[in-house]
């Protein structure tokens, strides 16, 4: 793993880290490079987690299911009644969180850090589809709509709520200003693009909706604001040992099992309808798919992040495993996750 993660940190810019955990037991914690110019990096070196969050927001939803709150088979409606309407009376909260409901941007133009704003306005929105008829990647109103649903079940926001459910790991949706000096600013390698798998340029102008520039133009995701934000798609920060660790402790009980057997198994898959790219989706964690994400295994869960990011478990292996970066890649020639994971594989 050391060797692999070697050839991984020399052709980085910047720095990085991974780490596996198995039944609380640290099997492999690597970390190198620099955080920012003159800082070297450390284990204690926070990052944007971009839609890495998505997965420790998935494992909110499911702990609030858990708890009774939230049934992923009950009408959104149910919750929010705002948004039954133009088509979405009978939406189910599965669809939301399987990527299927059909609203994968904001058609009002608000700012993308006003997450009350988007979620009133997705809530009057017609969807491009039928739900649960198609399946495409809800980049940011994924966590709009998680965000809301959550409010309505708990009256907090989801934020708020991750200390009480997920314990001490190093993780922050809302990250106050007294960790900002262990972050590591992000910057794009030189050719970064979104959407590597999309060629049609009408999808592409839906692209742009939906990532309303905020990965390939500006550097919104370095400023305070950003991470004050408790954006639940793509905003929480945090480190490789505690993502490591929050899906080793998924898979030991964190979630009771019969919850995450419902959370993990697929609710939805196929050819992204906007993107092009293949997908598996549970309740808001992504599954192992038919080009590799969570590597050389067949059974996997947890969210990939922009740029690089890696997070997730296998399940069969009983690990938690996370690589962490600040140089942002485009897909098709990032493989820098795909290199630690098939490693780990021949280790076990």
């Amino acid at each position: 793993m050391r060797e692999a993660f070697d050839d991984v940190l020399a052709g980085t810019s910047g720095g990085a880290a991974f780490s596996v955990v198995r039944d609380g037991e640290v099997l492999a914690e690597l970390w190198g490079g620099s955080a920012r110019p003159g800082v070297a990096w450390t284990r204690d070196t926070l990052v944007v987690l971009f839609s890495g969050t998505k997965g420790v927001v998935a494992t909110v939803l499911a702990l609030l299911t858990a708890r009774g709150l939230l049934d992923p088979g009950e009408r959104v409606a149910t919750y929010w009644p705002e948004f039954a309407r133009n088509g979405k009376e009978d939406v189910r909260v599965s669809q939301v969180l399987s990527h299927t409901v059909g609203l994968p941007y904001v058609e009002a133009d608000l700012p993308t850090l006003d997450n009350a704003g988007n979620a009133a306005a997705l809530a009057t929105q017609r969807p491009l589809w039928t739900p649960g008829t198609r399946v495409a990647y809800h980049a940011l109103t994924y966590g709009y709509l998680a965000t809301e649903l959550i409010r309505r079940v708990t009256g907090r926001n989801v934020g708020a709520l991750l200390p009480g459910l997920l314990g001490d790991l190093d993780i922050h949706l809302g990250t106050p200003a007294a960790e900002d000096y262990r972050l590591a600013p992000v910057t794009r390698a030189p050719g970064y693009r979104i959407s590597t798998f999309l060629s049609d340029p009408e999808r592409r102008a839906i692209v742009e909706r939906m990532y309303r520039g905020l990965l390939d133009s500006g550097e919104a995701f370095n400023t305070p604001e950003y991470r004050r934000a408790e954006l639940a798609a793509g905003g929480a920060t945090g480190t490789a040992a505690a993502m490591a660790r929050l899906y080793d402790r998924i898979g030991s009980g964190l979630v009771p099992a019969p919850v995450l057997a419902e959370a993990t198994r697929e609710w939805s898959a196929g050819l992204d309808a906007v993107n092009d790219r293949p997908v598996r989706f549970g309740l808001g964690y992504e599954l192992a798919d038919p080009i590799g994400t969570y590597g050389p295994v067949e059974v996997a869960f947890g969210h990939s992040g922009a740029g690089g990011g890696r997070h997730g478990a296998w399940p069969a292996d009983g690990l938690g495993f996370s690589f962490t970066t600040n140089e942002l890649r485009a897909e098709d020639v990032d493989d820098r996750a795909a290199t630690l994971l098939a490693a780990l594989r021949t280790c076990l």
